[in-house]
């Protein structure tokens, strides 16, 4: 029997992999990407990032402590158009945390070429919106995948 649950890509070494179709409804009256889908596939990378690591949104909503994340900055650098048809990879990393915030870097790449990339900051929050420290068990997932930190200057 095969899995009903559609695909919520791999992680390849640090980065999560999520092949992404341009449809119609993605584009504006010439067939391009329309700016704001953009921010959309970067949502659904992150998204299926942390369900690939074992933390789904609705289990977090279930806690007995409930949390979410929400996007203090995210800046995007559009290099390239997408089109009507593309076959897209949207690419993810989880880069470090630090307090509530997590740090993270994704692409949108179009085989060997990039269409678009950015970097955001999201924070860990509870139900009335303050900020908190993630779960351990949230950190635990995601700290392998972290950037290695190096260290320097120590004796």
């Amino acid at each position: 029997m095969s899995d009903p649950a559609p695909s919520a890509g791999r992680i390849e070494g640090r980065e999560h992999q999520l092949p992404v179709r341009v449809y119609y409804e993605d584009t504006d009256f010439s067939g391009v990407v329309y700016h704001a889908n953009y921010l959309r596939y970067f949502e659904r990378g992150r998204s299926d990032f942390f369900r690939l690591v074992g933390i789904g949104h609705a289990a977090l909503l279930a806690r007995p402590d409930p949390i979410a994340f929400t996007i203090l900055t995210m800046t995007v650098d559009f290099k390239r158009a997408a089109r009507i048809d593309d076959a897209l990879v949207v690419r993810t990393t989880y880069d470090s945390a630090k307090g509530p915030r997590l740090f993270v870097s994704q692409r949108i790449t179009r085989g060997d070429e990039l269409i678009a990339q950015a970097s955001g900051v999201a924070a860990c929050i509870d139900l009335q919106g303050r900020a908190r420290r993630p779960p351990a068990e949230l950190l635990a997932a995601l700290s392998p995948l972290f950037v290695p930190q190096t260290l320097t200057g120590a004796p």
